[in-house]
């Protein structure tokens, strides 16, 4: 699995229609409307988010490996 920062995953999160719904501490909490799931990123500078953190955001969000 790829390693990617919570900052680069809320960019890739926007690039594919999810949008910031608000900011709690040092989270990110995105939303789209076709999903009613939310998803909150944790943006702690660069660094990489955990491997089955990442996972479930992937599957949340209905993207693949390949689409970071």
């Amino acid at each position: 699995m790829k390693s990617i920062s919570g900052k680069n995953f809320a960019k890739v999160l926007e690039s594919h229609g999810w949008q910031l719904l608000r900011i709690n501490g040092s989270h990110h909490i995105y939303g789209k409307s076709d999903n009613p799931a939310r998803i909150s990123v944790p943006i702690h500078g660069n660094q990489s988010l955990k491997t089955g953190l990442l996972r479930h955001f992937l599957k949340v969000a209905n993207l693949s490996e390949d689409d970071i």
